[in-house]
């Protein structure tokens, strides 16, 4: 099933023959905004882990796409419960396409809670996402990260809360 986000841009599941391409945009865009956070071994380590077959067999990976070409990508493991890597090409941040494919993303899965270990960069973005800091930042074969986690109640009652509060306005 696909969702259009506004007049141009379509979300879907992408197949496997389009894993490569959205992988490579992972590693174009984590080079130009995250790698400057991270050593040398993390840099590897991230090339590795998009590389392999393994692990990307073990992900439902979401694209947002303008006509054919591919703007970014919420990858999710554990039956939706985890976030494994979430993307969109640099010029198009800021343009609704990340909240667009978390919130595509959260209609898919019923997971109640969802983790995310967050990129240094990226960890503002889920805070306005609805997601809370549980851990200190580690960093684990050179790779930083900042445990997150979200929880489906809590925005089912900052929905509600708003909704009541227009209602008395």
């Amino acid at each position: 099933m696909e969702k259009d986000t506004d007049k141009e841009i379509n979300i879907r599941v992408l197949e496997e023959n389009e894993y490569q391409e959205a992988m490579e945009l992972a590693y174009r865009v984590f080079n130009e905004f995250e790698a400057v956070n991270y050593s040398k071994e993390g840099i590897s380590e991230f090339a590795a882990t998009i590389a392999d077959k393994q692990f990307l067999s073990s992900l439902k990976i979401y694209g947002a796409f303008k006509k054919k070409e591919l703007l970014g990508l919420i990858a999710t493991r554990d039956n939706g419960s985890h976030i494994a890597l979430f993307f969109v090409e640099g010029n198009y941040h800021r343009q609704v396409i990340g909240r667009n494919l978390f919130e595509y993303m959260l209609d898919k899965t019923n997971a109640e809670k969802i983790t995310v270990n967050s990129s240094v960069f990226a960890r503002e973005i889920y805070r306005r996402f609805g997601f809370r800091q549980f851990e200190d930042e580690k960093e684990v074969n050179g790779l930083r990260f900042i445990p997150m986690v979200f929880y489906r109640k809590e925005l089912k009652n900052k929905v509600q809360n708003e909704l009541l509060r227009r209602d008395t306005e």
